[in-house]
């Protein structure tokens, strides 16, 4: 079940990143407020190396902030210990990567079906997640395939139907389509649009690529490791009818 929509999926509070190489010390987020709403498709863009995929990690509890709080469905990331934290992520998130992250030896319904293991769910109401996940995909009739068998494009789409099988509250996306063609990062887009809006699923996505704006629900426009802007894109304008001739 999604969270509701009264209050926020995630919240950052003055947070703060630095890493450290040597005797320099970077800022890579520079105490960073930010809601993102429940069951909305949010776009955190900005040019590379901006800090938005610290963010996220941060955010996805991946990595831990030096400093501020995170929350996430209400619950308090800084306070979890490593157990109960990856007890969360296996709970209630979802993770879609640019490299895909898939196992050589796997079929697709095989990669979809793993993390269900893990979460405890038979091996039939596994399978039968990962199938509907896969068809929802568009990739019911290639689930038997090895990904040395599939496109770029498809690939990226078992990973998104992996992460989907586990019924997340929280999808977390990172340059999902950066490494796709037009045309296959165009369905990627259209797919998380749809688990945002069919599913109830909060999903945070970061991208440098323009083709996610008019997608998102909520834009935040990241630089050097600070919210610019945060708007609602401007949906595209419909088609003006042909006058009729005289």
């Amino acid at each position: 079940m999604a969270a509701t929509s009264t209050n926020p999926a995630l919240q950052a509070l003055n947070v703060r990143k630095s890493f450290v190489s040597g005797r320099l010390e970077s800022t890579v987020l520079h105490d960073l407020t930010l809601d993102v709403r429940a069951g909305e498709l949010t776009l955190i863009a900005g040019p590379s190396g901006c800090g938005k995929s610290t963010l996220l990690a941060i955010l996805s509890g991946l990595q831990p902030a030096d400093a501020g709080q995170v929350r996430a469905l209400g619950h308090e990331l800084g306070g979890m210990s490593m157990r109960a934290l990856e007890h969360f992520r296996l709970q209630h998130t979802g993770f879609v990567f640019q490299g895909f992250n898939l196992f050589p030896a796997l079929s697709a319904l095989e990669q979809v079906e793993l993390p269900l293991s893990y979460m405890g769910l038979a091996k039939s109401a596994a399978r039968r997640r990962a199938v509907e996940s896969l068809e929802e995909v568009g990739l019911g009739p290639r689930m038997q395939l090895l990904p040395a068998e599939l496109s770029g494009g498809e690939k990226q789409r078992v990973a998104i139907a992996r992460a989907l099988a586990k019924q997340p509250e929280l999808l977390f996306a990172d340059e999902p389509t950066s490494a796709l063609d037009a045309a296959n990062g165009q369905i990627v887009i259209d797919i998380l649009h749809r688990i945002a809006r069919n599913h109830g699923t909060t999903v945070l996505c970061v991208s440098h690529d323009p083709r996610l704006v008019g997608h998102a629900d909520r834009v935040l426009a990241m630089e050097d490791g600070r919210i610019l802007s945060d708007h609602v894109p401007t949906p595209p304008a419909e088609p003006k009818a042909k006058e009729p001739s005289a």
